[in-house]
């Protein structure tokens, strides 16, 4: 063997076992948590790569409290509703920033993504005292409006530098067939931006979906809370108890739909983010 495939050979090597302790490291925590979700509580604290003992009693428990299956239906519920309202107001905010031309449209953007800089607990005060002003504390119109805030940002950005790439001859062939700025967005441009749509929707859901903050501190009855608050406040027999084996298998429970939507959607993400990344 040569010098140069000897070092052909070793980069390849070291690539590949790279990925693998990449892959280890983002896996790992996931598989852990899936076999503690099935272990029984005497085995919750043998550590062991494979379970010796098999147990579904972790999963009964969280499904017998209704609480956790209204968690459920909770985050489902503001979830969509949050992807749908970033959607639309996203897709027409996109139009006027990416095909209206108009004095300050760059400072807009940069305000759009200043806006999304902010973390959570810096607006946290004063977003409850306009929720509580608009009668909806401890109310799903709450939450959604909190996290639309913050998702729109996101959704807006990635929408107006996607509707910047689309022909301008698409644009002005519907203008001289009479269409209306709403006959363009809907015919015309949003066929073609399912992809960026895709990968917008998907991570304004999972933000929602996975949101914690917001949740505990606008929420207040368990017939209100969505599931991250819902798995913080799962108990034990006793006060002294931590049930590590129910808290698994309800992390389990609510990451295995995210899991599936990202590799069912993983094409058009990959095809949204990368879109206008290449010219020509």
């Amino acid at each position: 063997m040569t010098s140069r495939q000897f070092n052909k050979l070793a980069t390849r090597v070291s690539f590949w076992l790279l990925v693998a302790v990449v892959v280890v490291i983002a896996v790992f925590p996931f598989y852990y948590a899936v076999i503690t979700s099935f272990k029984p509580s005497s085995d919750l604290f043998r550590v062991e790569l494979w379970p010796s003992t098999w147990s579904l009693d972790n999963y009964v428990q969280v499904f017998t409290q209704r609480s956790f299956i209204q968690a459920i239906f909770n985050s489902i519920l503001i979830s969509t509703s949050v992807v749908f309202i970033a959607l639309l107001l996203g897709i027409t905010a996109s139009y006027a920033l990416g095909r209206v031309r108009f004095r300050g449209r760059t400072t807009v953007l940069l305000v759009i993504l200043g806006v999304s800089m902010f973390p959570q607990v810096a607006v946290l005060s004063g977003l409850f005292e306009v929720i509580r002003a608009l009668n909806l504390y401890n109310n799903p119109g709450g939450l959604i409006l909190s996290y639309t805030i913050f998702t729109l940002p996101f959704t807006v950005w990635v929408l107006t530098t996607f509707m910047k790439q689309l022909p301008m001859e698409l644009e002005e062939a519907a203008i001289m067939d009479g269409a209306t700025p709403w006959i363009t967005i809907t015919k015309v441009f949003l066929p073609l931006m399912w992809p960026a749509m895709a990968t917008t929707g998907l991570l304004a859901f999972i933000a929602a979906w996975n949101e914690f903050l917001f949740a505990l501190t606008f929420t207040l009855t368990d017939s209100q809370r969505t599931v991250p608050v819902a798995i913080a406040l799962l108990s034990g027999g006793s006060a002294y108890e931590l049930p590590w084996g129910p808290i698994m298998a309800a992390s389990v429970i609510v990451t295995v739909p995210l899991v599936v939507l990202v590799i069912i959607f993983q094409r058009r993400i990959v095809s949204g983010l990368t879109a206008g990344a290449v010219k020509g």
